[in-house]
């Protein structure tokens, strides 16, 4: 393994390794509490899209977590970014709570598909109009891939299934925004000036979290809460470079073995 740099940030996942839904894992808020007293910049990375920026940092701060909004960077601002970018008018399969995230976008006559975490939305109709739009040579953007997550009563499919049924339909390949993306990992990075080889990164999905980082040469410490599944671990190459019961188990290991 090449010479790592001096770790200098913690990329850290919200839904699943802080907290699931209204409920914190436990001993989290008082683990972030240590994690901020070491001399380390701090990055919470989320593909959550079933809500916006403002009200998620909302739920994070009634759970007592020690977080900024500025802290947080979502696929759903990794999206806006990329609409603007291609100056295009999306259709938007997003929940309702997420629509903040896209305020002022010119949403007339749709030429771009983005899909995110969408249950009240995934139905014949608005997937149909997104099939067409597709057909017709709109963009199909995905926020994030995943096949599931985890929700208190038990794992939920993702919006994974759903754009995989636009890429089949439409033999089309979606542009994917959020995790595990090198783009969506190195502009969060590049928010707190640091370089891949300076940073690891704290989830629960060992694709999308670790896997992800790790491709884009940062370090992936996977936790065994929220949707981790026995085996998680082996599903991936390289390996975690960590495997932790928790977030603070993984905090205390950065802050006894790596500062």
């Amino acid at each position: 393994m090449a010479v790592r740099s001096k770790l200098k940030a913690v990329l850290v996942d919200l839904s699943g390794t802080l907290h699931i839904e209204d409920s914190a894992v436990s001993g989290a808020q008082e683990a972030l509490r240590r994690l901020r007293t070491a001399p380390l910049a701090i990055k919470f990375v989320t593909n959550t899209t079933k809500e916006c920026k403002r009200i998620l940092f909302e739920r994070l701060k009634i759970l007592n977590f020690d977080i900024n909004e500025d802290d947080i960077f979502t696929s759903l601002t990794a999206a806006r970014n990329l609409l603007e970018q291609k100056q295009v008018r999306p259709f938007l399969l997003v929940e309702d709570s997420a629509l903040e995230d896209f305020k002022g976008l010119n949403t007339d006559d749709p030429n771009a598909v983005v899909i995110g975490l969408a249950p009240e939305h995934f139905n014949f109709q608005t997937m149909n109009k997104a099939f067409r739009l597709i057909l017709d040579g709109a963009p199909l953007i995905a926020i994030h891939k995943a096949r599931y997550y985890k929700r208190k009563d038990g794992l939920a499919l993702g919006p994974g299934p759903f754009v995989t049924g636009l890429e089949y339909a439409t033999d089309t390949k979606a542009i994917v925004v959020g995790k595990p993306e090198k783009t969506f990992f190195l502009e969060a990075l590049r928010s707190i000036g640091c370089a891949p080889e300076e940073a690891i990164m704290i989830g629960d999905d060992a694709g999308d979290d670790v896997g992800g980082a790790q491709n884009a040469g940062m370090l992936g410490v996977l936790v065994k809460t929220g949707k981790y599944r026995s085996g998680d671990e082996d599903k991936i190459t390289p390996a975690p470079f960590l495997t932790c019961d928790s977030f603070p188990e993984a905090v205390d290991y950065i802050l006894k073995n790596m500062i």
